[in-house]
């Protein structure tokens, strides 16, 4: 079952970053399946947040941040790599979660452990990818059983710039399992 509109609408941006965990990104690319099991994401939750894109406003980049829920926003992160987040809560708050890595599970072109490469791994793009509505094909996320694993919350990655907000805890992953793209501290 593909995951609905209100799945991605709740107001709290972290509470969805942890539901996605066990959840199954799908990217049919010219007729071939792509899916990886998500194992770890990351919040950034409003304007305030000096780890979001959105701490600048609805630049050209950030814009679909602004948008619906359930819409795929992706960007290239050092000129090199797709990323991919999904956008949260009410329309006009600019929130999204981070997919962190994903545990591959069909026709997956590359590593899965890390933003940049599980878009490679799945053949997602910003040119062809950013803005999709995540509520039917070609990209999506289907639902699945809850993990058996425990999950961990830890502070985001690479956003030392953000002072205080670099070390709140909202990346969260699967504890123990083997394809998050870094262990969480101790």
């Amino acid at each position: 079952m593909i995951l609905p509109r209100d799945f991605y609408a709740r107001r709290d941006t972290r509470a969805v970053a942890r539901a996605l965990l066990g959840k199954v990104l799908v990217h049919l690319d010219g007729g071939v399946r792509r899916a990886a099991r998500i194992v770890e994401t990351e919040a950034y939750h409003g304007p305030r947040d000096q780890a979001s894109h959105a701490r600048f406003g609805p630049t050209r980049r950030a814009a679909v941040m602004f948008g619906p829920p359930g819409v795929a926003y992706v960007y290239l992160i050092y000129g090199l790599s797709h990323c991919m987040n999904v956008v949260t809560g009410e329309e006009g708050h600019p929130a999204a979660v981070l997919l962190r890595a994903g545990e591959p599970l069909e026709g997956c072109l590359h590593s899965t452990r890390g933003p940049g490469n599980l878009c490679r791994a799945l053949a997602i793009r910003r040119e062809t990818e950013n803005g999709l509505d995540l509520t039917g094909p070609p990209l999506f996320l289907e639902d699945a059983p809850r993990p058996r694993e425990p999950i961990v919350a830890a502070p985001r990655v690479n956003v030392g710039y953000a002072g205080e907000w670099a070390g709140k805890p909202w990346r969260f992953l699967l504890g123990g399992n083997p394809w998050v793209s870094r262990p969480a501290p101790r």
